[in-house]
């Protein structure tokens, strides 16, 4: 009888040794295979070969007048050069007071390098003209147009530089979505004030926005400008033996090179969501691989917000942006329209793990024909900064409703209903 009841210990002992083997392995393999939503973009990042730079300092630059402030006091203290990308300089008071300041770093030695496209300096209504350039030459500033607009001009239509970069010393960079106009601080008159966002990065992922910006400005003027100077943190080193700092990766999309990087970018940081996504965007046209990436996360449960602005300085593109708007808030998106002036932001969160800041629209341009540039930043400060921005800005906006939805008009929803059959090109 002792036999029989000592099997049967033996034969329990060893069951729930196993159990437990089996749950530890088990709690082990989830542990190891488990991983929260910024490491899993980050391991998509390096699978691309995607540099992360780690030891940065991020500032956020929520309006205009602060991004000047901060952009004027960083070129006061350049020492060797200076480098700037606008889709346009707009010939108005913040121009002039850029370049009068560029100009006088120049004479003190610091070589200063502007470059604007062409295409976004003639859709302004203060473009730059030539005698303007000229004289900006005669005082020491570098600074060429990108593609310009030769005839049959429809050869020109595409792959438009949108970028916002400024680099000094290669050690201080600006990205994100304001270009240089006072109406960045002033607003305009037929929409009010204009909300936007960049940012200042310090530190080694400056190296991503200086190679971006050279890899442009030596194929515009066939110049091969290169070199340690340019690159203090080193050309080629990301990553150190410790995370420190802030992460970021800069992502850039430059057709023919790199045409899907930030539509990649973009929809694989939604699929590894796990909680919410936020968006703000000025003009939603989302190509079809973006927008199946946000019906997806609906399905998995995820809370989406998409802020899109209630007024536009385009006309025609946000209704077709309000027409996937009402698509996706059936499908339980919530959509809100900011009603505080012109919201241009480019910006996304994740999870409160993780966001992109920069110069690309959710719209076929940006995704699949422009140059564009985008700061992803692995850090839960910033992000929950821009996630606290975002809060505040609802107070200013308007839940889409259906009844909402239906009192735009049948006029106005069968305009947005035509302009979404555009998506492939606006």
């Amino acid at each position: 009888m002792r036999f029989k009841y000592f099997i049967i210990f033996i034969i329990s002992f060893l069951f729930y040794r196993g159990v437990n083997i089996y749950a530890q392995t088990s709690n082990e393999y989830y542990h190891e295979e488990y991983l929260p939503s910024d490491s899993i973009f980050a391991n998509y990042l390096k699978s691309r070969n995607i540099p992360i730079y780690n030891n940065n300092e991020i500032e956020l630059l929520p309006n205009g007048r602060i991004k000047f402030e901060s952009l004027f006091e960083a070129i006061r203290k350049a020492q060797k050069h200076i480098h700037l990308e606008y889709f346009n300089f707009r010939s108005d008071s913040i121009a002039k007071e850029i370049f009068t300041l560029l100009a006088e770093k120049a004479k003190e030695g610091v070589k200063v390098r502007a470059m604007f496209d062409d295409f976004g300096n003639l859709s302004n209504n203060r473009p730059l003209r030539k005698e303007h350039l000229k004289m900006l030459n005669d005082r020491g500033i570098e600074i060429i147009r990108f593609d310009p607009m030769k005839f049959p001009y429809i050869n020109h239509a595409f792959s438009r530089d949108h970028q916002k970069i400024v680099i000094i010393d290669g050690k201080t960079g600006f990205t994100g979505g304001m270009n240089i106009a006072d109406y960045y601080i002033n607003g305009l008159p037929e929409i009010g004030p204009w909300r936007d966002m960049h940012i200042c990065i310090e530190g080694p992922a400056v190296t991503g926005l200086q190679k971006a910006f050279l890899y442009v400005w030596n194929q515009e003027t066939k110049q091969n400008i290169d070199g340690d100077t340019y690159f203090p943190y080193g050309k080629d080193s990301t990553y150190t033996p410790k995370q420190l700092g802030k992460q970021v990766a800069i992502v850039q999309r430059v057709p023919h090179k790199s045409p899907d990087a930030v539509r990649r970018a973009y929809i694989e940081a939604m699929d590894a969501a796990e909680h919410h996504i936020r968006i703000v965007t000025p003009y939603f046209t989302p190509t079809r691989s973006v927008r199946k990436a946000i019906y997806r996360a609906l399905k998995r449960g995820i809370k989406v917000e998409i802020m899109l602005s209630e007024k536009c300085d385009i006309s025609f593109t946000p209704d077709g942006g309000f027409y996937y708007a009402n698509k996706f808030r059936k499908a339980g998106a919530h959509i809100y329209l900011y009603k505080g002036g012109f919201h241009h932001t480019k910006v996304m969160t994740v999870d409160d793990r993780f966001c992109t800041v920069g110069s690309t629209n959710l719209n076929s341009r940006s995704l699949k024909y422009d140059y564009e540039i985008n700061a992803f930043i692995l850090d839960l400060g910033t992000t929950y900064e821009l996630d606290k921005i975002y809060n505040k800005d609802k107070a200013d906006s308007e839940r889409m409703t259906k009844e909402y939805y239906r009192k735009r008009g049948v006029w106005r929803n069968f305009v947005g209903w035509f302009a979404h059959l555009l998506t492939p090109v606006i």
